[in-house]
């Protein structure tokens, strides 16, 4: 037995399953890939690109070090601390781009690392890297320091370089491009790096990476800020699920359920007729009725008609019988009535123009309001009209 779907269900299921395609589409579009979340430098991912060992490596190792998930903006602005920016993937707001030249004045140090880390420091000449950012290259040191003499090379992925003509300090590079840079700014000093790889996971095991890291933190007592803020962990649950992907869950269920109960409430609600609208109004059947007989031209029929009914009507309000000649009604009309000669007159016409076939609308008209004028006087339809206003 073939399957037959009703109209109605197989829109409903057409809507169902474009909002469905909508769905997977966003979620391919803004969702990203699995590769772009396992490359998160965050101290709680324990993927090949997060950053848990280092935390972790940190807090054995007796360093002050702590995870920051309040918005940039509260920043303590007093004491030698060291931030932590690896990879941001939001930009920041200018309040928050104030209270980092506050905190670096103050004496704190900032490691900025990552494509877009720049745009969180007061000095920027930092230049994106959008083709081979995921290749891993080996970086020597361009200039004498105590960070490079801890680690003459490094490896690391050239996310982003820094431009030559910079005041910066240049401390590490490949050739012709400068990937890791030192400036101080007020009583702190900055530290920016092309990638976050030397303190991944799997960064830590490439030669010089772990020394390089550890020498960019400086003294061991100097309190570590870890933020964790930009990269979606805050301290409440509900903020943390808000800047997570579970939100988009939440609305796909959402929507899931809102369609089920649109077709639960459809199929269990009553059921009806639906009111059809009645096609023509009582005018307009009359004027369509009129122009039916004015295109097909049969006004002799018209005025038939008309004579049919008021003779029908005349003879049986004067008990006369159907073969009554119009001289004997007009007599009877008279002596009933206060109705003048004119009435016969009126019939003979009527009687000989429904047989005519060249009958003239307007005179047509003439007749069928004569007999209707008289009709009223008389009271001949009064009691067969019911009418309702």
């Amino acid at each position: 037995m073939p399957l037959t779907i009703d109209t109605k269900d197989r829109k409903l299921l057409i809507g169902a399953a474009f909002v469905f395609v909508l769905l997977i589409a966003a979620a391919v579009l803004f969702g990203g890939n699995s590769q772009g979340s396992i490359n998160v430098p965050s101290s709680y991912s324990s993927a090949s690109g997060g950053a848990k060992a280092a935390y972790l490596l940190l807090t054995d190792a007796g360093y002050k070090i702590e995870r920051w998930e309040r918005p940039l903006n509260q920043l303590p602005q007093s004491g030698r601390k060291t931030l932590v920016l690896a990879e941001p993937n939001e930009a920041p707001t200018q309040e928050e781009r104030e209270r980092l030249k506050a905190f670096l004045s103050a004496g704190g140090r900032i490691i900025a690392t990552g494509m877009f880390a720049g745009t969180f420091l007061p000095e920027n000449n930092s230049i994106p890297v959008v083709l081979g950012a995921t290749t891993w290259k080996k970086a020597t040191a361009l200039s004498p320091s105590a960070i490079t003499r801890a680690a003459p090379e490094i490896f690391l992925a050239s996310e982003a370089n820094w431009q030559s003509y910079s005041p910066a300090y240049p401390l590490y590079g490949d050739g012709d491009r400068t990937l890791v840079v030192e400036y101080p700014y007020g009583r702190g000093q900055v530290l920016w790096w092309a990638s976050a790889t030397p303190l991944t996971n799997i960064g830590l095991k490439q030669p010089g990476n772990l020394e390089f890291f550890l020498a960019c933190l400086g003294d061991s007592k100097n309190p570590i800020l870890w933020d964790e803020y930009i990269h979606g962990y805050r301290e409440t649950l509900g903020a943390s699920i808000a800047h997570s992907p579970v939100k988009w869950l939440a609305l796909q269920l959402l929507l899931l359920a809102l369609a089920i109960i649109a077709t639960f409430s459809r199929r269990s609600g009553p059921v009806y007729t639906p009111v059809t609208d009645v096609r023509l109004s009582p005018m307009e059947f009359v004027e369509t009725l009129g122009g039916l007989y004015e295109r097909a031209g049969c006004a002799s029929v018209a005025v038939d008609i008309s004579y049919q009914r008021f003779r029908y009507w005349l003879t049986r309000r004067l008990g006369l019988g159907n073969n009554t000649s119009l001289e004997e009604m007009q007599s009877a009309v008279r002596d009933r009535w206060a109705i003048d000669d004119r009435l016969l007159a009126i019939l003979k016409r009527c009687d000989s123009a429904r047989i005519d076939p060249y009958l003239h609308a307007p005179e047509a008209l003439h007749l069928v309001q004569e007999l209707d004028d008289y009709a009223a006087r008389m009271k001949l339809f009064q009691g067969s009209r019911k009418e309702k206003v």
